[in-house]
């Protein structure tokens, strides 16, 4: 993967090192006539878009991504299409912190930053400052301002993090994602982006006091948390610099104004991500991160099964003290709040295993198999049935 990696980085370097960095923003232009280095960058995106799109981690949710794509074209006037370039998000299973852009205009965000959101205003500054990215042609501009072969290996170097659970995505991403995904443009690029995306969310009628809140409160929950994240909106320096730049953008040409937020609007349309979302966290130990996506959730649906379910998960795989007796509570609650579902049945059973309670445990490994006949697991919960049974007889005799 290393290899080719490179090879393709420095194929990029050899094909734009010698040229100007000089060009003009797409809305200024009476339309867009790509050079021909810039067209070699549009046709290794759509490469590099192509595997990530026929991969498992393109989220299908068609709602929320048509929500997603209506903020995004609200910030920009509809003769950009007319121009040649198509802004198109599209959300990524992932829970980490980011967003990326290519520079055809096509945007991907990770349901992990999604879900850190609060109203529609920040998303609107996130979708404006990756926008920019594409608007301003900024990856051509990045690859045209390396000078060096050296700059082209720091980059490689810090784009070929390892990814930990989410090794696959970084192999997926090639040069151009990981290089936007992880290592992000030159300083005064992304001072550009942040500028010009607030400039953009203002316009749009949105509140510009929380274009700053979003990436505080993204600093705060690395910080409570200690995540560590390879990507670009989940590093600490990172999200200072957003915070410093949108805090001077604001004192400078926006301290009096005010705008919309619309939370409710972006709650109705992200509250089902967040359920999805907090499972990947749990995936990844991620527990603190997983608690809070589903007691927002709770605060929306405080009797949904599903919900008190993956708290019970939470509980269960968390394992401190207190904590078992925390996921039988939840187990129960989902129970009372869905008696079809078969695995909150699984996870007590699970649970009264370990404890010895056997009774209790065979009793819910039975109420989970009646309920899910067909279950994947069937002859792995036969098993944990049969050794029970061994016990209960034995400690007969």
């Amino acid at each position: 993967m290393m290899n080719r990696f490179f090879l393709v980085v420095m194929l990029l370097f050899g094909i734009l090192s010698c040229a100007t960095t000089d060009l003009p923003p797409v809305n200024e232009l009476s339309s867009l006539q790509l050079q021909e280095d810039e067209r070699r960058l549009w046709n290794r995106s759509a490469e590099e878009q192509k595997r990530l799109d026929h991969s498992n981690y393109l989220y299908g949710d068609l709602v929320l991504t048509a929500y997603v794509n209506d903020v995004a074209h609200s910030l920009i006037s509809e003769d950009i299409k007319v121009k040649g370039l198509t802004i198109e998000i599209k959300i990524i299973k992932n829970p980490l912190l980011n967003a990326f852009a290519y520079p055809n205009g096509v945007i991907y965000v990770h349901t992990g930053i999604l879900c850190k959101m609060q109203n529609e205003a920040q998303l609107a500054t996130l979708l404006g400052h990756e926008m920019t990215h594409a608007l301003y042609r900024h990856a051509v501009e990045n690859y045209r301002s390396m000078k060096n072969t050296s700059a082209v290996l720091a980059t490689v170097q810090m784009a070929s993090i390892p990814f930990g659970v989410y090794g696959d995505l970084a192999n997926l991403l090639g040069s151009l994602g990981a290089m936007a995904a992880v290592t992000g443009y030159s300083r005064e690029l992304e001072t550009e982006a942040d500028k010009v995306g607030l400039d953009l969310m203002v316009k749009a009628g949105y509140d510009p006091e929380e274009s700053t809140r979003l990436f505080e409160y993204l600093k705060k929950d690395i910080e409570e948390q200690d995540i560590k994240e390879p990507f670009f909106f989940g590093t600490h320096p990172r999200l200072q610099e957003r915070i410093n730049n949108y805090n001077q953008f604001i004192m400078d040409s926006y301290h009096d104004k005010k705008g919309n937020k619309y939370e409710s609007r972006f709650m109705a349309n992200i509250s089902p991500l967040l359920l999805e979302n907090a499972l990947m966290d749990i995936s990844m130990g991620r527990f603190s991160s997983a608690h809070d996506g589903i007691e927002r959730f709770l605060k929306i649906e405080p009797e949904n099964a599903r919900a008190h379910y993956c708290m019970a998960e939470l509980y269960r795989q968390k394992g401190d003290k207190d904590d078992r007796e925390k996921a039988i509570s939840e187990y129960n609650l989902a129970i009372s709040f869905d008696p079809s579902d078969p695995r909150p049945h699984r996870g007590l059973g699970m649970i009264y295993y370990k404890q010895r309670f056997y009774e209790k445990s065979k009793q819910e490994f039975e109420r989970y198999l009646f309920l899910y006949p067909n279950a994947e697991d069937r002859g792995y919960i036969e098993q944990y049935i049969q050794q029970i049974q061994t016990k209960l007889q034995e400690a007969k005799q």
